[in-house]
């Protein structure tokens, strides 16, 4: 019998795709059977990810658009239906940090860190969806942070986003379940990644990280790819509206 987790046959957009975790999860949907599609606005970073899954093996193309522009957005993604193929999948990955105390927070990174977290999941999933509704299938994955229902200083912006996405996740869900598609949420734990690079330099806080999680250590961006693959499979028809949280037990201990 074939395997509910078997991707054969789908396409899969996967946003900040061209590094990081967007990067590990592309490879997983790859390795499963669907074809990728990689999105970052940096060309030249884009088309190096595109060319290494390639000579891995993967079915993948390359399309860099602003996902934080509506407009960007919304042609990027009539393109890819016209000149790719549906988008069975779409993981909203692209995301970006700063951190700052709070009472110092520049108004303009606040905006960014929003836009880029949050405004960018509400463009791709409203764009896909259009599509997918008549079709009465889809698979949207939005990528949430154990800071949807954490906080820690200096990143309270990022903590809004993240906490809003997660809501946003579940709104989907309820508005568009009845159209026959599945919307839910990753939130990773500590993942050694680039965006971490300056936390993993600071030995203080790599302890604290390594204590506080019950695994004993950080996660790597590979660890994410089932989670995907479960999500984006016939394996979770009946799941919607979940967050599943990768985090090495992070959030079950106090």
């Amino acid at each position: 019998m074939p395997s509910p987790f078997d991707l054969s046959g789908k396409r899969a957009l996967v946003t900040g795709s061209s590094r990081g975790l967007g990067y590990a999860m592309a490879q997983a949907l790859a390795e499963a059977g669907a074809s990728v599609v990689l999105n970052a606005r940096d060309n030249v970073a884009l088309g190096a990810a595109a060319q290494d899954l390639a000579a891995k093996g993967a079915s993948v193309n390359a399309v860099a658009f602003d996902v934080t522009s509506e407009e960007s957005v919304k042609d990027a993604i009539e393109w890819c239906e016209a000149e790719v193929g549906p988008i069975d999948i779409v993981v909203n990955n692209a995301g970006m940090q700063h951190r700052s105390t709070l009472e110092d927070f520049p108004a303009d990174k606040f905006d960014q860190v929003i836009r880029t977290n949050l405004h960018s999941a509400f463009y791709v999933g409203q764009a896909v969806a259009r599509h997918m509704i008549p079709r009465g299938r889809g698979k949207i994955i939005n990528i949430c942070s154990i800071m949807s229902n954490l906080a820690r200083p200096s990143i309270a912006p990022y903590a809004a986003s993240k906490a809003a996405i997660a809501n946003l996740t579940r709104g989907m869900a309820v508005d568009w379940a009845k159209h026959g598609l599945n919307i839910n949420g990753i939130a990773p734990g500590y993942i050694r990644t680039e965006l971490n690079e300056a936390l993993l330099k600071n030995e203080e806080f790599n302890t604290w990280v390594e204590k506080r999680t019950p695994m004993g250590r950080w996660g790597e961006p590979a660890e994410l790819g089932g989670a995907a693959i479960f999500l984006a499979s016939d394996a979770s028809l009946y799941v919607n509206g979940h967050i599943l949280y990768v985090d090495g037990a992070f959030t079950a201990t106090v």
